[in-house]
Order: structure tokens, then C-alpha cells, then sequence
């Protein structure tokens, strides 16, 4: 009878200890969900500050109030879509196909050394697209996803994944920054600038007729004006930081935590491959969508171009094994790619799903330091396949990109 009680006790206390940490949970849900409303009721405010207080109340001309409105209803629009698409874009997971077996991790709990966990892990991730390693030259694994980490993605303890071309998880939209809504940030920041530099440059003439006096006070108006300004500094730093990663193809993890490459190394610039290159890789390579809020990104977020130098002729993934060749035009061959590329083919890793392509033009300086003439470089790169049939991609991908075509 006493065994019964126990098990009873034992039972709603286990019950009362889900319903409270499901409380718990709920909670801290909702908390994440405060920053994102204080923006939203920061707009709000601007919006009744701007619309009424100063352009109906304060704007005596028509013309005036009429423009006034229509390029900030057209800044508003473009700044709130971007915003939205930042918030509620979902993040970038990994496929399951990176995830480690049941049979596989039971092999590596029962590793009698670290080097035989790095073999079993090595074994595994030889048919997975992936060039970075940790520290110790082991394939980066994720002991809480139980998964071999695609090259860029990490670990967001806050969301509690593993998640593709991790930048950082910002509080303000409550979602990780990544390759699917790396670009809706970028002009989220963008246009919240220009939003801010446009109230601030359209109060400042009021600023001076609300000091001397000659309209009454309206505070609404003197607050717009140093919280716009208040805004605006902080975003431009911001702005223009992630602006700069952008040209250099790289992430703010990636900026304190220097990529560390299979061959090569730690290289910073492991995955740049030009400015021009870079930029399209994240806003795409259709110029009338780079400043519009759509997805655009090129590639899978698994998958990424690497420079040369972190390839190695003997790799599976690598230049120089047996491939399946593409035809492809682009000029002649690189003496050094074992038949990789000859003739002005591109050849396709069926492994690594790259295509490598020569770059010649010193003019089109599109890979690392750049090409000077007669010395030919040799860059390894994702095939973006987006659904496409591979050949069909592999054009497309060639096509879009002419820093890579002679």
C-alpha cells in the first residue's frame, strides 16, 4: 500500500514538474517576443509623430506635406517588409543527411581513444560536401544535434539547433541570423537607416522653429528628432559593418573565429572569392531584386565556394579525382589540374557536387589576392542546383557569374 502512495507521489510530482517547466518555457517565449514589439511600437509612434504631428499640424505648404509623405510611406513600406521578412523568414536546418546513425554514435561512445572518434567521424563525413574541421583536425560534430556540421553552420544554444551559415541570433527580431534570411537583415538595416536619416534631415528646419518659438511646442516633433538621430548612430555603424562582411564573404562568427580549413588552414578568406562574387552569393545575381526583400541568396547554405588553396589534389572533394566532366566553354586549360579542367571544360565533383572553373582576366580580379596575367588560378565551387537539373544548373551558374568566364 505504501509502494502505491509512492508511486503515486512520484507520479504528480513528475506531472507538476512538467506543467511548471512547460510554464517556464511559455514564458520565455513570450519574453524573446519583447523587443520585437518595443520596434514595433517605436514605429508606431514615429508614425503618428511624423504623419500627424508634424505633416498635417505643423507642414503648412501641400506640396510639401504631400511629398513629405510619399517618400516616407515608400522608405516605411520597404523598412517594414524587410523586417518582417527578417522576423518570420524560417532558419536554415540542417538535412537530415548530416546526421550521425544510432549505430555510428554507439561506435563512437564506445571509442577507446579520440583518434578512433575522428576515424569514425572521418569515415562518415567522406560523403558529405564538407572542407572545415575544428581545432584538432577533426570534422566539426555537434554533440547536441548529434550531426556533422555543414561548413558555416553552428550551433545556436538559443534556438536550440544547428543552423546553416549561422551569423548571430539577434534579440531585436528574435530570430537567428542566417544564409536564408541573411539578406532581408542586411536591408532591414539598410532601409531602418535611411527611415531614420530621412525623419531626422525632415524635422531638423521645425527643430529650429520649435526653439525660437514661433510654433508652439510639440514635443512629439523635438523627441522625433533625437530618437531618429539616437537610432541612426547605431545603425550606421552596424549597417556598415555587416556591409563590409558582405564584400568580404564572411560572418560575424566567422570574424572571431577564424574558419578552419581540411587543407590550408585557418583562412579568413577561405570563402571569399571577389567582391562582385561575394555580394551576388547573398542579394543574388539579378540586380533589379538585390534592394528588394525576396529571396534571392545563391546556393543551398551547404555547399560554398572555397578558394583553391584549400583543395587537395588526392581529396574526393577535391581537384583531381575522378570526376564526371561537364562542357562548358570558358578558355583553355590549367596545367595543374590533373585533367580536371582541360580544353575549356568544367569539370563536376560528383562528391562535392563542385565545379571548378579557371579564372584568367587580371581585369577580373575575382579570387583572393587576384589573378595577374599569365598566372592561371583554379577556384573550387559549390554547384548551386536549386532543383535544377545539374547541367541546367551548372549554365546557369556559369552564365551569372562572368568574373569566372574568360
Amino acid at each position: 500500500m505504501s509502494v502505491s502512495h509512492g508511486n503515486n507521489y512520484d507520479y504528480h510530482r513528475t506531472t507538476f514538474d512538467g506543467e511548471r517547466n512547460e510554464r517556464c518555457a511559455c514564458c520565455v517565449r513570450t519574453m524573446k517576443w519583447f523587443p520585437v514589439l518595443f520596434i514595433a511600437s517605436v514605429i508606431g509612434w514615429s508614425y503618428y509623430a511624423f504623419v500627424i504631428q508634424l505633416s498635417f499640424f505643423t507642414v503648412t505648404s501641400i506640396v510639401q506635406r504631400i511629398l513629405f509623405l510619399l517618400f516616407y510611406h515608400a522608405v516605411l513600406v520597404m523598412f517594414l517588409w524587410s523586417y518582417y521578412q527578417t522576423v518570420f523568414t524560417d532558419i536554415g536546418r540542417v538535412p537530415s543527411r548530416f546526421r550521425v546513425p544510432r549505430a555510428e554514435l554507439d561506435r563512437i561512445v564506445r571509442a577507446t581513444n579520440e583518434e578512433e572518434q575522428k576515424q569514425i567521424l572521418e569515415t562518415f563525413a567522406k560523403e558529405l560536401p564538407v572542407v572545415t574541421r575544428t581545432l584538432n583536425a577533426t570534422v566539426r560534430f555537434c554533440d547536441k544535434c548529434r550531426l556533422i556540421k555543414p561548413d558555416r553552420a553552428h550551433h545556436c544554444s538559443v534556438c536550440g539547433v544547428c543552423v546553416l551559415k549561422l551569423d548571430h541570433h539577434c534579440p531585436w527580431v528574435n530570430n537567428c541570423i542566417n544564409f536564408t534570411n541573411y539578406k532581408f537583415f542586411i536591408l532591414f538595416l539598410g532601409y531602418a537607416l535611411l527611415y531614420c536619416l530621412y525623419i531626422a534631415c525632415s524635422t531638423i528646419p521645425y527643430m529650429e522653429l520649435l526653439w525660437t518659438g514661433k510654433i508652439d511646442g510639440r514635443f512629439h516633433i523635438l523627441f522625433l528628432f533625437f530618437v531618429s538621430i539616437m537610432f541612426a548612430i547605431s545603425l550606421v555603424s552596424l549597417f556598415g559593418y555587416h556591409c563590409y562582411l558582405v564584400l568580404l564573404n564572411r560572418t560575424t562568427l566567422e570574424s572571431f573565429r577564424t574558419p578552419i580549413f581540411r587543407y590550408g588552414g585557418p583562412d579568413k578568406n577561405g570563402f571569399s572569392l571577389g567582391k562582385l562574387n561575394n555580394f551576388q552569393e547573398v542579394f543574388g545575381d539579378d540586380w533589379r531584386l538585390w534592394f528588394v526583400p525576396v529571396y534571392t541568396s545563391l546556393g543551398d547554405g551547404m555547399l560554398f565556394p572555397t578558394q583553391s588553396h584549400h583543395l587537395a589534389s588526392n581529396s574526393p572533394h577535391e581537384v583531381g579525382s575522378p570526376v564526371a566532366p561537364l562542357t562548358a566553354t570558358i578558355g583553355g586549360g590549367h596545367p595543374n589540374c590533373n585533367g580536371a579542367v582541360a580544353n575549356g571544360t568544367v569539370a563536376v565533383d560528383p562528391i562535392a557536387q563542385t565545379v571548378v572553373l579557371e579564372h584568367l582576366d587580371e581585369t577580373k580580379d575575382g579570387v583572393g589576392q587576384g589573378a595577374r596575367q599569365g598566372q592561371h588560378q583554379v577556384v573550387a565551387m559549390p554547384l548551386y542546383t536549386n532543383g535544377l537539373p545539374q547541367q541546367e544548373a551548372k549554365e546557369n551558374f556559369v552564365s551569372s557569374h562572368p568574373l569566372y568566364v574568360a
